[in-house]
C-alpha cells in the first residue's frame, strides 16, 4: 500500500466513523474499541464452529428480536436468505412455538430457540426443561457452541442497540466482512 492510498484509507475510514457518529450521535465502536471489536469477532467465529449455517441464523434473528435489534435483525435475515431459509421460516420465527405445531422448525431447531429465549431473556435463569430439551437435541460440544453463539449474538445486539446502529447502514457485518449494500426489492434501479 502507498502512502497516498495509506491516507486516502486512513481519510476516508475517519470520515465514515465521523458520519456515523453524527448520524446517530453514539460512539462508533469498532473505531473506539478496535481490540474489544476484534475480539467479539473472533469469539463470534468460534462459536459457529460446527453449527449449520441456518440454524445459526434462526438463533440470530430470534435474539436480535427479543432485543429489539433492527441493525441485527436486517443483517441476519438478509444472512438467513442467502444460508438458504425460506421467507416463510424467516417470517416465523417471532412465533416459532406456535409455528413448530404446523412442522416449519424440526424438534432441535425447537430446541435452539427456546434455550435462545430463555438465555436472551434470563427470566430467573435458565429453566432445567429448556436446558435439559436442548441437551436431547445437542451433543455436549455442540450444546456449548449454540450457548457461546446465543451469548455472542447478545453481546453483538448490546453493542448495536446501545451505539444506535442504522440497519442496512455500514459496510462490514460483525464478522468483519465486506457487504455490498443493495436497494430493497420494492425500489425499482435502473
Amino acid at each position: 500500500m502507498t502512502t497516498t492510498t495509506a491516507t486516502a484509507t486512513t481519510a476516508q475510514t475517519t470520515t465514515t466513523a465521523a458520519t456515523a457518529t453524527r448520524q446517530t450521535g453514539r460512539v462508533d465502536f469498532a473505531k473506539a474499541a478496535p481490540k474489544a471489536f476484534k475480539a467479539l469477532i473472533s469469539l463470534d467465529a468460534a462459536a459457529r464452529e460446527g453449527l449449520d449455517p441456518a440454524l445459526v441464523e434462526l438463533v440470530q434473528i430470534r435474539s436480535s428480536q427479543l432485543n429489539n435489534c433492527a441493525y441485527c435483525l436486517h443483517m441476519h435475515t438478509t444472512d438467513a436468505h442467502k444460508a438458504g431459509e425460506s421467507d416463510e421460516r424467516i417470517a416465523l420465527v417471532g412465533v416459532w412455538e406456535e409455528a413448530g405445531k404446523g412442522g416449519f422448525y424440526t424438534e432441535k431447531e425447537q430446541a435452539a430457540l427456546a434455550l435462545t429465549e430463555a438465555v436472551t431473556l434470563l427470566p430467573g435463569g435458565v429453566p432445567d426443561e429448556v436446558y435439559e430439551r436442548a441437551a436431547r437435541h445437542f451433543e455436549e460440544r455442540e450444546l456449548a457452541q449454540l450457548i457461546a453463539l446465543i451469548f455472542t449474538i447478545n453481546s453483538w445486539n448490546r453493542i448495536a442497540v446501545t451505539t444506535r446502529k442504522v440497519p442496512g447502514q455500514g459496510l462490514r457485518t460483525h464478522r468483519g466482512e465486506r457487504r455490498r449494500r443493495s436497494p430493497p426489492d420494492h425500489v425499482i434501479t435502473r
